[in-house]
């Protein structure tokens, strides 16, 4: 009966010496009650009728043992146990690599570079329930805002809390893609995959692009480049002295570099131009083929007082009722 269940207050099953206690003091009144009658002969009265009911005079006593059994495990507070249950699942593990860099802010994507990928990917994100999904996010350096989780939830919050300035400016692919291979490199799925998104070119960190996917490529990681940015110029907002301003900048998008990575990993390179052809590219990416994966899932404690409380009050209800009925001439 209580397989898998814990008690958040063992401390009350010390109560159920109560039950001893009970049963001893009702023996002891039903014995001072009972009064003796010495005769030489019962031929002068008259044969009792047999009946069932002096039979069942020890049953309030019964019933109210129950009772205070159960009302005593509903108030140790029956849980259902903490459980971590293996199970395995159609899906994929996926690091997303994002640049936050000053030129993410470019506004030929609506709102931005930077908010369209954040939107976007979010959609992904939602859209792979079954995949392990984490989160790297680089510009001067780079960092995991979110490791691998199927807590799809936390990393969206994780995700839509990203903006630019969070580290130092610049664009450090090859620092972005290495700590997203550092974050796969451990999975036992079957299918790793690195989704790199950017829109310039490696210009800071110690380890170069070409390198990193060299490393992916040891570890069985297909890394997916996204170039990001329209062609030929776009507004980015600039502070000056004189508050923000916009400059027309040309876009820096350093195709060879990405399309070299993507060939080494047995990737892909997409290139984005506006919020409609990235929806695509990630559509295309959601079309890759699945392989399970082991899913850890956690169980919560689940509150169980409630059935043994209403067990306790239907115990005493019965004992009210025995006693006013069925028991009431006999007790009397």
């Amino acid at each position: 009966m209580f397989k898998g269940i814990e008690f958040a207050h063992p401390g009350f099953f010390w109560l159920l010496i109560i039950i001893p206690a009970m049963i001893a003091w009702y023996i002891w009144r039903e014995q001072k009650l009972q009064g003796s009658l010495s005769i030489s002969a019962i031929r002068g009265f008259s044969l009792p009728i047999k009946s069932i009911v002096p039979r069942l005079r020890h049953l309030g006593i019964g019933l109210r043992s129950l009772a205070v059994i159960f009302l005593i495990i509903a108030l140790a507070r029956p849980q259902s146990s903490l459980s971590w249950q293996n199970s395995t699942t159609e899906g994929i593990d996926i690091m997303i690599a994002s640049d936050i860099s000053g030129s993410m802010l470019a506004e030929d994507f609506q709102p931005n570079r930077l908010e369209a990928g954040k939107n976007i990917a979010i959609d992904f994100i939602k859209n792979r329930p079954d995949d392990r999904i984490g989160l790297v996010i680089f510009s001067g350096e780079s960092f995991t805002q979110c490791p691998l989780t199927i807590d799809h939830d936390v990393l969206v919050n994780l995700y839509a809390d990203v903006k630019y300035g969070m580290i130092e400016d610049g664009t450090a692919i090859g620092m972005g893609l290495a700590t997203a291979v550092n974050r796969l490199k451990g999975s036992e799925a079957k299918s790793k995959v690195i989704i790199l998104l950017t829109d310039g070119s490696n210009n800071m960190g110690s380890i170069p692009p070409v390198t990193a996917a060299e490393i992916a490529k040891q570890f069985d990681i297909r890394v997916y480049t996204v170039g990001i940015g329209t062609h030929g110029f776009a507004k980015i907002p600039v502070q000056t002295p004189f508050g923000v301003q916009y400059q027309n900048m040309p876009v820096d998008v350093d195709e060879g570099t990405l399309t070299k990575i993507a060939n080494i990993t047995g990737g892909k390179y997409f290139r984005a131009t506006d919020n409609e052809t990235l929806k695509h590219i990630y559509e295309q990416i959601d079309k890759m083929e699945k392989a399970k994966i082991d899913v850890t899932q956690y169980h919560k404690k689940t509150e169980m007082f409630l059935p043994f409380a209403l067990i306790a009050l239907f115990f005493l209800l019965s004992e009210f009722i025995v006693k006013n009925t069925l028991l009431k001439g006999a007790l009397t």
